[in-house]
């Protein structure tokens, strides 16, 4: 299958799981539910936009630099203009095809820095891979500071749509996936002498090579890039605080519920194109746990994906323009 059909394809899959999320908000709203989220929509103190622009800038300009941190460790120095503007360029395309970006980002800097592709793509893995544990952290946080609110979201929302799942459907597809293995394992130890066989073996040690940096970090590189960690989720923890601020109903919602919003918000961006019709949906039955209405609920999570998505969309065309400008004078 051509790579750009592939692609296509991708996206329509993602896109689709969006707009059926949007459709599953929907359908189920009155008229009176539609005339409260115009209200909510009017009621919103859109000011308070601008100081969370501020803020999702710097939680992207620390992802930034902690990916340059590991980069280091590989032996090269990127620029930290062309880091930043990589990083936007790698979100930007997510907005179309989910992960899609984070081969966008390390192409983008593997060609303007001249820095090998599997060294970078190694450095990504590592910082996703750190991501990964820390929104588990989150969770866990979440967990810990409100077992009762998670248990009835659990009760609510999980285990009854668990309960509908058709075993044997799940077993199908673990049979399936562990036969999709043991072909590929066969077909590389059978074409091991094949020059696909040897650029792949090469590219995997890349990958592993930049897994492991974080352990080749001295204690000054090791602090910086803790700092930075704890900077992006702090700073998208402060974003959505300050969206609770943009409506009454939801400003006196605290820290916690923010926590919470974050860790399952995080999931959406996962499942379709920049989290679209997923992001508000999520946003609004995480909500309901804090007793705030679904037309209140649906209209925060437009709000808030849409500031997000519009940022990104800004500092994303922006980095396109200027990447070729900025290198060119260097």
């Amino acid at each position: 299958m051509p790579k750009a059909l592939k692609n296509v394809l991708k996206f329509l899959v993602f896109l689709s799981i969006g707009l059926l999320m949007i459709w599953l908000a929907l359908k189920d709203m009155t008229p009176k539910d539609y005339q409260d989220v115009k209200t909510a929509f009017l009621s919103g103190n859109y000011w308070l936009i601008i100081p969370a622009f501020i803020i999702g800038i710097g939680s992207h300009l620390s992802r930034a630099l902690r990916w340059r941190i590991l980069i280091e460790t590989q032996g090269f120095k990127p620029g930290v203009l062309n880091t930043f503007f990589a990083v936007m360029v790698g979100y930007l395309v997510n907005m179309g095809v989910p992960r899609l970006g984070e081969i966008a980002r390390c192409g983008v800097l593997a060609n303007y820095e001249k820095i090998p592709a599997d060294k970078l793509i190694g450095t990504m893995i590592a910082e996703r891979a750190l991501d990964l544990c820390c929104l588990m952290l989150v969770f866990l946080i979440c967990f810990l500071l409100q077992i009762d609110i998670v248990v009835a979201f659990l009760n609510a929302e999980v285990w009854p749509n668990m309960a509908k799942t058709d075993g044997s459907k799940l077993l199908l597809i673990g049979v399936i996936a562990l036969a999709v293995i043991g072909i590929l394992i066969f077909l590389f130890k059978r074409f091991a002498a094949s020059k696909a066989a040897i650029k792949l073996r090469a590219l995997m040690k890349g990958v592993l090579a930049g897994i492991l940096s974080i352990g080749k970090m001295d204690k000054k590189k090791l602090f910086w890039f803790i700092i930075h960690t704890l900077c992006i989720w702090a700073q998208y923890l402060a974003m959505l605080y300050v969206g609770f601020l943009c409506l009454p109903a939801t400003r006196e919602l605290g820290f916690t519920a923010a926590l919470t919003v974050l860790a399952l918000g995080s999931i959406a961006m996962i499942v379709s194109p920049g989290g679209i019709g997923v992001y508000p949906y999520l946003v609004q039955k995480t909500l309901l746990l804090y007793n705030i209405a679904l037309p209140i609920g649906w209209a925060f999570g437009w709000i808030i994906w849409g500031a997000q998505t519009l940022l990104i969309c800004l500092l994303g065309l922006m980095s396109f323009i200027w990447l070729p400008i900025h290198n060119k004078k260097a």
